[in-house]
């Protein structure tokens, strides 16, 4: 039955019943304990069958799409709430709670979604849509309302693209009700793996896990096939261990946690399942090596939490795109036993340290804890760029482009309607014109795209026709991008490692916004990457049992000071600190990671709170006076000065291939005026081309040998 208006309306005439919700869990809630670590191993999958890849990719279009109207509903509910200023100031929790902008308000409206639509129902299940709009609400409503420590907040929520979108979270499982796992589960065991994939110089012998992980490295373990076939679901019926009343074995029906195989990750929901579970085999490396990071993370399925669904570009997989299943352990990461001995003796290490960062290098410096010269000496590094890094990023950057140049080029040819012929085409469309020739159609126009009076497209770019070769040189751009992130990362972690060797795992350094040096010198910073650097330090020390502590650049002027106490000015183009008064000279950057390990906090989580303690300074160039001046006396680095034009090989000029001009040059201290001094106030260095083409610097009379205009990289270098 229905009224007038179309409502519909119970047997008895009265309203409809509402819908029910599941309530609030009335057991003991599972919670973490603050001692539990979490930890993530990456599991490539076997996606190779037609069936099996075309199913797992419906299952990301469906989250996407879920994901995609989640995001627009987040996008007008902030508007919304930003508009009411009355309701807001008002009460803002009751507001927000009306536009359904909470955990609770997004699960809900990922839910209508769901059952509008049929045809996700298909594909997904409720369990992965309540994920999906948790995960919405934290990347992009909370951060959003509601500031972070600094204060900051994150901007307007905004519509995501499908190429971005590459990860589906999936829900932890139950630790306290066994075998309840409700999205992507893991099957199967490390001992039935290796049992199934055994190595053909392995089958004579039965080794156990524990045992291939006490290999030497560079034995075969697993001899596993191109294809990986799928486990089939276990069948018939196993017994529960119980005892009936006739003193019988219980039975029950077999499933997929009783599979004790090969591993798989096993996805058991939405309509779909009709023709069969979508079961993804795992591939485990093969070599003895890496045993031991398989036992410590997949011996043990209590310790196996949550699993996320993850796929990457990779132009030669079916596809286009290659996955992976993210498996959370409650247990710390791995970590060999030659790096265990490598961090204890980093923390045994008693020594404090400063960090200065700058465009070209960073510098450390480090002290022992004492400040006595019977406890160590003076230790300083310098990070830079190699030439060998120079070259291969050079190499790299003009790959990139190129590959950029084609995908233009491409776009251009598969919609020539879009664009305006280049200036070079209009003269000569013109001159043939004059000379009273055919016109000559231009296939790839080569001129700006074609728009409005206010320069607006008139043509979406996301509506253009895109050819075959165009998607996969954007597949292959991805890629290489991601391939430079992991090697940048992988050689960052190498130098922290380094570092946290020779000075220890207590270090300072300066707090800066590496955002402005980005918009100043973005190309320099993409080979020195100092934020990457300096985040995998932080992450170093705090492994070793340290951690590294950030000073406001307000409160120290750390480079702006000196041992003796005095203040030194000196601008960006002066890389040598000449202290008039103590008579101190060196490297302006290693002066000031020296001067930030006396720099203390009073509160180590508040970076506003450091000050420079010139009195200990002052006591450590007097105890350290020898071994000081050596190691700060190094020679600077040849980027000193990063520009925005091209930079010259050093193939080009054999004489600036070395490492640049040595401090033995200048003058002994209080014999000479300083280079502040010599040059002009009104007078700076200015470029100009050389007879091979390459910029250089001026020189003044009386001023250190000149700097290359040249970003360099380097690997990790002494110069004490």
């Amino acid at each position: 039955m229905s009224t007038a208006l179309g409502k519909p309306v119970s047997a008895s005439g009265g309203a409809p019943p509402a819908r029910r919700f599941r309530g609030k869990n009335k057991g003991k809630r599972w919670t973490r304990d603050k001692d539990t670590e979490l930890a993530v191993i990456r599991l490539p999958l076997d996606v190779h069958d037609p069936d099996t890849r075309h199913r797992t990719e419906d299952l990301f279009s469906a989250m996407w799409s879920i994901k995609r109207a989640l995001q627009r509903d987040a996008r007008d509910a902030v508007d919304a709430y930003w508009a009411g200023d009355v309701r807001r100031e008002v009460d803002a929790k009751a507001w927000r709670l009306e536009l359904g902008l909470s955990r609770e308000g997004m699960e809900r409206r990922a839910y209508r979604h769901m059952e509008h639509s049929k045809h996700l129902a298909h594909h997904v299940t409720k369990a992965l849509v309540m994920h999906q709009a948790d995960e919405v609400f934290e990347t992009s409503v909370s951060r959003h309302l509601f500031p972070d420590a600094s204060g900051r907040r994150h901007g307007r929520p905004r519509v995501g693209r499908w190429w971005d979108y590459t990860r589906i979270p999936g829900r932890a499982r139950s630790h306290t009700t066994s075998r309840t796992w409700e999205t992507f589960r893991l099957h199967g065991t490390l001992a039935g793996h290796l049992d199934t994939y055994r190595h053909r110089s392995l089958d004579r012998t039965f080794l156990t896990p524990e045992q291939v992980a006490a290999l030497p490295a560079g034995i075969g373990v697993l001899e596993q096939p191109r294809h990986l076939p799928k486990p089939a679901r276990p069948s018939g019926r196993v017994q529960t261990g119980e005892v009936t009343a006739k003193n019988t074995p219980k039975t029950r029906a077999a499933t997929w946690w009783d599979h004790t195989g090969p591993l798989a990750v096993v996805f058991t929901g939405g309509a779909d399942s009709r023709r069969g579970d979508l079961v993804l085999p795992v591939r485990l490396p093969s070599g003895s090596g890496r045993w031991p990071r398989l036992l410590h993370f997949l011996n043990n399925p209590d310790t196996w939490h949550k699993i996320d669904l993850v796929r990457r570009r990779d132009t030669s997989a079916p596809g286009g795109w290659a996955y992976q299943a993210h498996l959370t352990v409650l247990t710390g990461g791995y970590a060999s036993p030659t790096t265990k001995a490598r961090r204890a003796g980093a923390a045994a290490l008693e020594r404090v340290g400063g960090i200065d960062g700058n465009v070209s290098n960073l510098s450390i410096v480090s002290f022992p804890n004492t400040f006595d010269p019977a406890d160590g000496g003076v230790e300083a590094t310098r990070i830079e760029p190699s030439d060998e890094e120079l070259a291969a990023l050079a190499k790299a950057r003009r790959k990139d482009r190129g590959r950029k140049r084609a995908l233009d080029r491409s776009r251009r040819a598969s919609n020539p309607a879009q664009y305006q012929p280049s200036k070079r085409q209009q003269d000569r469309a013109e001159r043939r014109q004059a000379a009273r020739l055919p016109a000559r159609a231009v296939e790839t126009p080569g001129g700006a795209r074609a728009a409005n009076k206010a320069g607006v497209p008139k043509h979406a770019y996301r509506r253009d026709s895109l050819s075959a070769g165009y998607r996969l040189n954007r597949a292959r751009l991805a890629e290489a991008a991601a391939t430079a992130a992991a090697a940048k990362d992988h050689r960052a972690r190498r130098i922290a490692t380094a570092i946290t060797t020779h000075h220890g795992a207590n270090l300072i350094v300066e707090d800066c916004d590496i955002r402005t040096w980005y918009r100043r010198w973005g190309k320099a910073l993409q080979a020195t990457t100092p934020g990457r650097l300096i985040a995998a330090i932080g992450r170093e020390c705090e492994k070793t049992g340290g951690r590294m502590l950030r000073g406001s650049t307000f409160t120290t002027k750390l480079s702006q000071a000196c041992f003796c106490g005095e203040r030194v000015p000196k601008t960006l183009a002066d890389r040598i600190h000449t202290c008039p008064t103590c008579g101190l000279v060196g490297d302006r950057d290693k002066i000031s990671a020296a001067l930030c390990a006396h720099v203390h906090l009073a509160d180590p989580d508040d970076p506003s709170t450091a000050r420079l303690d010139i009195v200990q300074a002052h006591h450590t160039q007097i105890m350290f006076h020898e071994g000081l001046q050596e190691a700060l006396s190094s020679q600077p680095q040849r980027g000193d000065r990063p520009t925005r034009g091209r930079t010259h090989a050093a193939a080009h000029k054999p004489e600036v291939s070395g490492r640049g001009p040595l401090l033995d040059k200048t003058p002994p201290p209080g014999t000479a005026l300083t280079p502040n001094e010599t040059r002009p106030a009104n007078e700076r260095h200015k470029a100009h081309v050389g007879t091979a083409g390459c910029t250089e610097l001026t020189r003044h009379p009386g001023a250190p040998a000149p700097y290359r205009h040249r970003v360099d990289i380097t690997s990790l270098r002494d110069d004490s």
